[in-house]
């Protein structure tokens, strides 16, 4: 006996038509059209997120950083090592906390960002996506990753 619960009624067992792999096949292939325009500033997708972060934040620390890109501390580290590693970012223990890094763009991940501002056009461009359409996909997309957090809330 298994704790299966019953499939709903008209849900299909055809791969193409699982949500989750809708959103898996449209995220590697964002992910790979982004590669060509992050490689010319050296930088994965990863850690263009990052910089966003805190190019919009400005200084902050490693578990707030964590939480803005909803990934553990784990996975953030190594995207700090590298970044500080090529003078992008700096890693700094909190004079008021020890146990906070603080984690701020240097002078050259700033100026990285006047240079990267067009990428997020170029996406656009290359994959010939309105506003109006970015728009409407970027709610959908929010509203179900809310939903399928909560899902996986009361799944606990």
């Amino acid at each position: 006996m298994t704790n299966e619960k019953p499939a709903k009624e008209g849900a299909s067992p055809l791969l193409d038509e699982q949500l989750c792999f809708a959103l898996y096949a449209a995220h590697r292939a964002v992910t790979a059209a982004y590669r060509p325009l992050l490689d010319e500033f050296g930088l994965t997708y990863p850690q263009y997120l990052v910089l966003l972060v805190l190019w919009e934040r400005g200084e902050t620390t490693v578990k707030e950083l964590a939480a803005a890109l909803r990934l553990d501390y784990g996975t953030v580290s190594p995207l700090l090592k590298r970044l500080e590693a090529t003078g992008l970012v700096r890693r700094e223990r909190s004079a008021r906390d020890e146990r906070s890094v603080l984690v701020a763009p240097t002078e050259r991940g700033l100026e990285l960002r006047e240079r990267a501002a067009c990428v997020p056009g170029a996406l656009l461009a290359a994959t010939q996506l309105g506003e109006p359409e970015v728009a409407r996909l970027r709610e959908e997309l929010w509203r179900l990753a809310d939903r399928a957090e909560a899902a996986a809330h009361r799944a606990r």
